[in-house]
């Protein structure tokens, strides 16, 4: 195989990801030093990613779109995750909308269109939105709405827009997916108990690291599950942990509780490009951690290719 520029090899990534997915690892040296804007580490992880695994987390922020008035560091462009999807050898996408682009899901909708069949999408939108909208974001790929109110700061979708849109949703057969801490979700227990739709929840629901699956929004989360009315994303090691890397022993806890109650409602997520790090984790790593959470390859399996396919409506 011939060395390839950098140049050549985002060219490469865009136009074959699959074929790059099963890559050698003596070929990947060769196409390029593994680097990946955002994310520390060159390597590709140990284990290596199965045919249609899916990264169900992470987010693209482009200033070629808008508002204008947000912040958008570099690096984090469609471009760049695509360097990120060969090195992990996943191939197929859910881009998650970030708050540097509001609601508006222009970027959001522009990564799908070149992800074509492989990108479904979790938009941000207010409760006004049109029918014709909503639409036009159904046959571009989205299938849900984020609402990340973890941070007050910053919550661009509040806490009293989750019900409203919900019911907007729900005939589209979208999702509303939840960045609420644990606290946030025991105080609103009896909102997710009447939402229409499935509920998605972020970060595997941001429990007190020091109780993990003692938290008792464990339970609440888990009996939504039990019920088959909610899924949790397997994501952000790092922001469900005291002790850190490179283990995250405490959020290694919390994950294989998961993993126990219910390994069919589970899906993961890179989280890139780290967005709350100032210290970018190496991707690799943590796309391992998922072997040691899952406890065997046909459970990782499961969540890397089974549980997207069916959650998001991958053929």
């Amino acid at each position: 195989m011939p060395t390839l520029t950098r140049r050549g090899f985002v060219a490469a990534a865009m136009a074959g990801m699959a074929g790059m997915a099963g890559m050698a690892t003596s070929d990947w040296a060769r196409a390029t030093d593994g680097s990946v804007p955002n994310s520390a580490g060159t390597e590709r992880p140990r284990h290596r990613a199965p045919a249609r695994a899916c990264d169900c987390h992470f987010h693209i922020i482009d200033a070629r779109f808008p508002p204008p008035d947000t912040p958008k560091p570099p690096g984090m462009t469609f471009d760049a995750y695509r360097l990120l999807q060969a090195r992990l050898g996943t191939t197929r996408a859910v881009p998650v909308q970030p708050k540097n682009h509001g609601t508006d899901p222009t970027c959001l909708l522009d990564a799908l269109a070149r992800f074509g069949g492989n990108g479904r999408g979790i938009a941000v939108l207010r409760p006004d939105v049109t029918d014709v909208e909503l639409k036009r974001l159904d046959a571009g790929y989205v299938r849900g709405l984020r609402f990340s109110v973890w941070n007050p700061n910053d919550t661009v979708a509040p806490i009293a827009t989750i019900e409203p849109l919900a019911k907007r949703i729900a005939d589209l057969g979208w999702h509303v997916q939840l960045h609420m801490s644990g606290n946030q979700i025991r105080e609103n227990e009896a909102l997710l108990n009447r939402l229409p739709c499935p509920i998605v929840f972020d970060h595997m629901g941001r429990l007190d690291p020091a109780r993990g699956p003692d938290d008792p929004a464990f339970a609440t989360i888990a009996g939504l599950v039990e019920k088959g009315r909610a899924w949790v994303k397997l994501a952000g090691a790092y922001l469900n942990t005291e002790a850190g890397p490179p283990g995250y022993p405490d959020a290694t806890r919390t994950a294989q509780a998961f993993v126990r109650l219910a390994p069919e409602r589970l899906v993961w997520g890179s989280d890139w490009p780290h967005v709350t790090e100032k210290h970018k984790p190496d991707d690799a790593v943590l796309f391992d951690l998922l072997s040691d959470w899952a406890g065997s390859a046909a459970a990782r399996d499961r969540i890397l290719v089974d549980n997207p396919a069916t959650l998001y409506g991958f053929a």
